[in-house]
């Protein structure tokens, strides 16, 4: 029996996923899984009976990755589960920018008295005329699981696209569109693009991406779109890039003291993933994620440990190994394993910076012993017998 605990409400269509074999508790200490959403975990004292920590979204700056790694905690995301609903939500900022959309709804309502309103309306729509986005170009920094769909979309839109991406995964890659224009510099964005979107995670090596220095660089009455996080953008020089002129509109997804009520900013509060659809896919696949470690040790879709994918056990024994990602690891668990008589059928070992995980299959059962034993050596983090 597994015990798992809800730190936010999560989407009955993912809970129901779990079967006979788990019971939700209110008491976090107890729990061998934690689905999260939005709640802060920076503070939290972490039991020794938590084995993982699933979050239905994909950010993760509200868990500390770090501290949960070094006790063995894994740390899962659904990356892509909410990719549509920010994409479209992406259209939408861009039709509100390039369009006054917000202030012609304003004017109706405004006017809502005037008997001869049709007529005055006439008259007063001048004044939010704007522009199309067919053949404009936008810039699309980050190819990820969102940013591929506004890039391809836009182009069956009639738009220019340019992406920029030096990490793009394998995946990524094949999903985007050929007619992408791949650029290598991201001042080619800054330089060449009506409207840029930012689709990448908040590190220090991408806080401030769109800065003072890249904004000088860009077209004026350039549109600028921040759907990923506010601290990837320095929002101070977007407003004096406002006021200026070069920027016509900052549409953020992230309400704050610094743009909220700002002149040319369209600030929303945090409605990227929030469609029914969206909780939905990330609750199932948050669930799915807490499962089939549970059950099986796998690893799919980790932020603080590298992934790896053994299938269900069908072996009398499976056991799972978190340790440090230094030599000689593999030769000290043959060893053992050696010396107790054990014959691994199948291993295998992956790393990621820091960490690294070991999941081998035995033709007999594991016990705890054997784990006790595994645990002793220097660099291993925590050893969890899987069946």
């Amino acid at each position: 029996m597994y015990k798992y605990a809800c730190l936010n409400p999560i989407a009955s269509v993912g809970l129901n996923k779990f079967t006979v074999d788990y019971v939700k508790t209110e008491d976090v200490n107890e729990a061998e899984g934690i689905l999260v959403r939005s709640a802060s975990m920076h503070e939290m004292d972490f039991s020794d009976n938590l084995l993982c920590v699933a979050r239905a979204g994909a950010g993760v700056n509200n868990i500390p990755l770090e501290e949960c790694a070094k006790k063995g905690i894994v740390v899962f995301n659904t990356p892509g589960a909410n990719a549509n609903a920010v994409k479209e939500l992406v259209f939408a900022g861009m039709l509100l920018a390039e369009r006054d959309i917000i202030g012609g709804v304003q004017w109706v309502k405004d006017n809502a008295n005037d008997e001869n309103i049709a007529k005055s309306a006439e008259k007063a729509k001048k004044a939010f005329a704007g522009g199309e986005i067919q053949d404009k170009k936008l810039g699309v920094i980050g190819l990820g699981a969102i940013g591929v769909r506004v890039a391809n979309a836009a182009k069956h839109m009639g738009m220019e696209v340019y992406g920029y991406d030096p990490y793009i995964s394998v995946a990524a890659a094949w999903s985007l569109s050929r007619d992408i224009k791949h650029v290598t510099n991201i001042d080619e964005i800054f330089e060449n693009c009506d409207i840029i979107t930012i689709h990448v995670p908040l590190l220090d090596s991408t806080k401030g991406t769109i800065s003072k220095d890249a904004i000088n660089k860009m077209k004026e009455g350039v549109i600028l779109l921040n759907f990923a996080r506010d601290l990837l953008v320095d929002e101070e020089a977007v407003l004096a890039g406002i006021k200026s002129g070069k920027i016509k509109k900052y549409v953020s997804d992230f309400a704050n003291t610094t743009t909220a009520g700002q002149e040319g900013c369209i600030v929303m509060p945090h409605l990227g993933a929030s469609t029914e659809e969206a909780e939905d896919n990330c609750a199932k696949m948050a669930v799915d994620e807490m499962r089939n470690y549970l059950e099986n040790g796998n690893i799919v879709n980790s932020v603080n440990f590298p992934n790896c994918d053994m299938g269900v056990c069908n072996t009398e024994g499976r056991i799972a190994i978190l340790h440090a990602n230094q030599a000689n690891m593999i030769a000290k668990f043959s060893s053992i394993f050696g010396e107790l008589g054990i014959n691994i059928s199948d291993f295998t070992n992956k790393s990621k910076g820091n960490y690294a995980y070991t999941l081998a299959d035995a033709d007999s059962p594991i016990t705890e012993e054997i784990a006790k034993k595994l645990s002793l050596i220097e660099g291993v983090i925590r050893v969890r017998v899987v069946k």
